[in-house]
């Protein structure tokens, strides 16, 4: 018991010979020390998991997660154990406000990777979700690279249809307009065909011809663009096919994943404030305890030893200053005795 109650001391950054002299404070450093002691594990295990995320290795994860534990303990060992009591609250909160606002920058960094672990199942299914996002983008981007020349070329064999359609409709029509004048239901009324037959019937022959002409070059330019949007068509479904789903599963996609989710969620939204009000009280409760905790004899012993030690330090600086002061003056005295004696020895040579 007294080797766990040794450890926390250590732990809340306090002098242990001082402390034993003060039984009545031994719990509330040991409460702090605790504190401190378990605040700096949760850092570990947060930093191993953040680890874990990045380098997918269980050794080099907890081994980076340990050193990171260790540096927070020992920062936060530092924060508490330089805070010194004194009867002007403004004056201690005012010394005190740089360590809380440091302590809740830790409480940050520590809480954000235990709720990526907290969250881990309804953050892998929302990984799912932004993979196929991912893919769904990377397959439109694909689609619509080809959506224009694959229109114009959709365009273009439509345009050359259209103009056979148009050339035959004008035949047919030409023919009907003939074949009227042939049995009288039409243009001059007479039966027989006549010489205005003959002339519409040569109308007809030679839209004829033009069609079949324009039926043989466009039906090779159909030919030609339909082959080349089938290997246009071919070939985006290949890279369509050739895409692979990312795997989104590093640190940052699973911020972002975590985002989202507050975004739609209002309860896991409340769960990470709270989570991160937890970790804040949780780091900022040692200062706050030698904040709002009375003076007490620890604080007064610790007060003597340290201006005893600032006494003994004056008084060693005004020795060695009386010291100084001292030679000086012998040194002094000794120059003006040689430059006597030099005059004397001038005086006598006159």
């Amino acid at each position: 018991m007294e080797k766990i109650q040794s450890f926390f001391w250590y732990c809340s950054g306090a002098d242990t010979e001082t402390l034993k002299k003060c039984p009545t404070d031994s719990n509330k450093y040991i409460g702090i020390g605790a504190t401190i002691f378990f605040t700096g594990l949760f850092a570990a295990f947060a930093a191993a998991y953040a680890f874990y995320t990045v380098f997918d290795q269980a050794f080099f994860a907890i081994a980076l997660g340990l050193v990171w534990g260790l540096m927070i303990f020992n920062l936060d060992r530092y924060i508490v154990s330089g805070m010194r009591k004194s009867n002007r609250r403004f004056q201690e909160f005012k010394i005190a406000l740089p360590r809380i606002l440091l302590a809740v920058m830790i409480s940050i960094v520590i809480a954000k990777p235990l709720e990526l672990k907290i969250f881990e199942k309804e953050i892998n299914a929302e990984l799912s979700v932004m993979a196929q996002e991912s893919y769904a983008s990377q397959e439109n981007a694909i689609r619509n690279q080809y959506t224009a020349p694959r229109e114009a070329l959709q365009s273009e064999i439509a345009t050359l249809k259209e103009e056979i359609t148009l050339k035959a409709a004008k035949r047919d029509e030409l023919a009907r307009i003939a074949q009227q004048e042939a049995d009288g239901t039409g243009g001059t009324g007479q039966r027989s065909p006549g010489p205005i037959y003959k002339i519409k019937k040569a109308d007809v022959d030679q839209v004829e011809s033009e069609l079949q002409a324009l039926m043989t070059t466009n039906n090779q330019l159909i030919a030609q663009k339909q082959e080349a949007l089938t290997a246009l068509i071919q070939d985006e479904q290949h890279k369509v096919e050739s895409l692979e789903e990312d795997s989104v599963d590093g640190p940052a996609a699973r911020l972002e994943s975590l985002d989202r989710l507050s975004a739609k969620s209002t309860a896991i939204w409340y769960a990470n404030i709270f989570i991160l009000l937890l970790f804040i009280v949780v780091e900022t409760s040692p200062i706050i305890v030698k904040l709002i905790s009375q003076k007490g004899p620890y604080d007064y012993e610790l007060e003597t030893t340290e201006y005893r030690f600032e006494a003994a330090s004056y008084k060693d600086k005004a020795f060695l200053h009386h010291e100084i002061k001292k030679q000086s003056e012998e040194l002094s005295a000794r120059e003006k005795d040689f430059v006597k004696e030099r005059l004397d020895i001038k005086l006598d040579q006159a």
